[in-house]
């Protein structure tokens, strides 16, 4: 009987060139089920997925290419592979909300390390957004930043200078990044910067996958006393393209609970002061 509804469906869609609620559900309950996929394996093939939701492979081609425009996965020959597996972006809009309670918990800790006074750099991260939100209502405050989104969270609170970069917008993590922005880090010495990256493991430290974000990171490393990397425990383990800096070039490295005991042992082997932002 399922069958028959499934194939009244699909005669309606011919005949009418529109698609009932119900099948539009099917439809996005299927990508989702597809990007998932592609996350937990790595990658997919368009005649498998073809097989496992029993819909044509035109189907499945149309589902990879709206899920590739959502930022969800890069199509491929025959299939498609997990976004992150291929050094790309995320959207920034997917990013801030990916992980937010982990990052949420490590920027109300980092906000912690923040006195009245400083001049603090924050980098173009998701989690450096999050802390943003824990220091607006702070007084004589400087921060220095690569953002849009963080100098948009910040403007217009009476305690607070911000500084922006400038330089040249990367459209797809809202920053600045580039020669511009480079020099513009160099002419600071700042007591703070909080950064964060796209993986980081015990050997090979922080890293991020766009060659232009690295090198402004390196700057604002270069430029501060202490020297805090916020990375919550979905990065641990991975290695993007570019790295930033080893673990024992940062005064601090927090994380959230969520960390395998085995990794943070491995990350203190390896020089890291680490510290696990307590549950609320």
């Amino acid at each position: 009987m399922g069958q028959k509804e499934v194939n009244h469906d699909q005669s309606h869609e011919v005949a009418t060139g529109q698609k009932p609620r119900a099948r539009s559900m099917l439809a996005a309950e299927r990508r989702a089920n597809i990007a998932r996929m592609a996350e937990q394996h790595g990658s997919v093939r368009v005649a498998e997925l073809s097989r496992v939701f029993d819909v044509t492979e035109e189907t499945i081609r149309r589902d990879l290419e709206e899920l590739e425009k959502g930022g969800y996965l890069k199509r491929t020959y025959g299939g498609a592979v997990n976004v992150n597996g291929t050094g790309l972006e995320l959207p920034f809009a997917r990013r801030v909300e990916s992980h937010r309670e982990e990052k949420n918990l490590i920027a109300i800790y980092a906000a912690t390390l923040v006195q009245e006074g400083e001049t603090i750099i924050l980098d173009a991260s998701t989690t450096a957004l999050w802390l943003a939100k824990h220091l607006i209502d702070r007084r004589d405050l400087t921060v220095v930043t690569n953002s849009i989104q963080i100098v948009m969270e910040l403007a217009g609170r009476p305690g607070l200078r911000v500084i922006c970069t400038g330089g040249n917008l990367r459209d797809r993590t809202l920053a600045f990044a580039g020669p511009l922005a480079e020099r513009a880090i160099s002419g600071y010495y700042v007591d703070k910067v909080f950064m964060s990256g796209k993986g980081l493991t015990p050997d090979g430290g922080l890293t991020d996958s766009n060659e232009l974000e690295v090198e402004l990171k390196k700057a604002m490393l270069a430029a501060a006393k202490e020297k805090i990397a916020l990375v919550d425990s979905s990065k641990l383990g991975h290695r993007a393209f570019a790295r930033i800096d080893d673990l024992s070039a940062f005064t601090t490295i927090i994380t959230d609970p969520g960390i395998d005991p085995a990794m943070a042992e491995a990350i203190r082997e390896h020089g890291g002061d680490l510290v696990i932002a307590p549950a609320d």
